[in-house]
């Protein structure tokens, strides 16, 4: 009796499972027809990638060219962020390169402010042409400060990488008074003489903003220079000189460390500062060469013996 029982059971099993594989599972239970891995991709190399960012960076040109018809705009209640006392980076135009002083004509005469700084140990020195013809009450001032001795001893109080450097400022003479730096010389203005464009190594009168400026007088004594051409500076701040000799000095204080107010940390100083005339082209020492490259100072802003070993030697 078990014998057949248990076939009936087993032949009833069987047909179970035949029926079940036949029925469909539901939509839901379905595996998925998508791979469960994403197929690989390609890695893009260096070069790739350096031309997408360049391709970026042109297009984000080109909107703001749009924007602002190539020269950024402001009006009176904002134009203070756009001052040399603000941190924000302006944009950047395309470079105007200064008439080459080798090639000044031999009976031309130039106004020259040399300046001796020292930086990191070792003593630079600048050259600034000064432009009394288009500032003439603005270079006037900045001569008598020159001859007395004024900027002697004052840091750069203010370097932005790729912007400016400014100076000038007689709080900084004392090192306890760092955290005033940048707000001193205010208390004497000088009528804007609003003409020249700035460029690189142009060098301007800092000044307070529009909002209690109108007039766009210019501080007493503070200055800076420009190290890119920039065009909301432009039509707001007097330009009255330019570097000729020894923009890197320039370059290498805006790449120094600052503090939170854009401050260099370690002291870049102003040893001395002084104006000569300077008849026919600029000479060249025999190694120089290249962008940046700088001219030798002249007899007339040496000193007695500085004259006697430069000839000597």
């Amino acid at each position: 009796m078990k014998t057949p029982l248990l076939t009936c059971l087993l032949a009833f099993g069987c047909h179970a499972a035949l029926t079940a594989q036949q029925i469909k599972a539901p939509e839901s239970l379905r595996p998925s027809t998508a791979p469960a891995v994403p197929a690989p991709t390609k890695t893009p190399s260096t070069e790739e990638i350096d031309k997408l960012a360049e391709e970026a960076q042109k297009a984000l040109f080109k909107s703001v060219d749009k924007a602002g018809g190539g020269t950024a705009t402001t009006g009176a209640n904002d134009s203070s962020k756009y001052t040399p006392y603000a941190s924000s980076t302006p944009m950047r135009l395309p470079v105007q390169r200064a008439e080459d002083p080798a090639l000044w004509a031999k009976d031309s005469v130039h106004k020259l402010a040399v300046m001796d700084v020292a930086i990191g140990g070792s003593r630079e020195t600048v050259m600034i042409e000064l432009f009394p013809n288009d500032a003439p009450q603005t270079v006037n001032n900045f001569i008598d400060l020159c001859d007395s001795g004024f900027y002697n001893g004052l840091a750069f109080h203010r370097a932005i990488e790729g912007f400016l450097v400014q100076t000038g400022d007689p709080l900084t003479s004392d090192e306890s008074a760092r955290l005033k730096w940048g707000t001193g010389g205010e208390d004497k203005t000088i009528p804007a003489e609003i003409k020249l464009p700035h460029r690189v190594g142009a060098v301007a009168m800092a000044r307070r903003s529009d909002k209690v400026n109108p007039e766009r007088r210019s501080n007493g004594s503070q200055f800076y220079v420009t190290l890119g051409n920039y065009g909301v500076l432009e039509g707001k701040y007097t330009v009255f000189g330019q570097v000729v000799s020894g923009i890197e000095t320039f370059k290498s204080i805006s790449m120094m460390p600052v503090d939170a107010n854009d401050c260099p940390v370690a002291r870049i100083e102003i040893k001395s500062v002084k104006v000569i005339t300077q008849k026919g082209p600029m000479q060249l020492p025999a190694m120089s060469a290249g962008e940046g490259r700088r001219y030798i100072k002249p007899d007339a802003a040496r000193s007695l013996m500085g004259r006697f070993f430069h000839h000597v030697w």
